[in-house]
């Protein structure tokens, strides 16, 4: 599993300031419209996912439900967060392009 890419990335907009990360704080963002792409954490709550999905679709923000919140938080350095919302447009396009590989490369095998 090559993750190397998606890690940089992630780590990148995260050092870059273009990710912010947490419940309130996405949802904030999303409500300003600043958020381009929400990363979700495989194993947060069902709960919480049907409401991020709910803003998501209210403000037609694209998104992805990759990895557990563990796997997440290090790639970003943020510990113990479960949602992150990329700011930058260029960052979710490539992060998107790179989750999206991930997750094909998965259903092959």
């Amino acid at each position: 599993m090559n993750r190397s890419k998606l890690e940089s990335y992630m780590g990148f907009a995260a050092k870059s300031r273009n990710m912010v990360t947490g419940y309130n704080t996405c949802l904030l963002m999303m409500k300003k419209r600043q958020i381009k792409l929400l990363v979700i954490a495989s194993d947060l709550s069902d709960n919480t996912k049907k409401k991020m999905l709910e803003q998501c679709a209210a403000g037609r923000v694209k998104y992805r439900i990759f990895a557990d919140a563990e796997s997440l938080s290090k790639m970003t350095g943020k510990k113990g967060k479960g949602l992150f919302g990329i700011t930058d447009m260029h960052f979710a396009e490539i992060i998107e392009t790179e989750i999206d590989r991930i997750q094909s490369e998965r259903e092959v095998f």
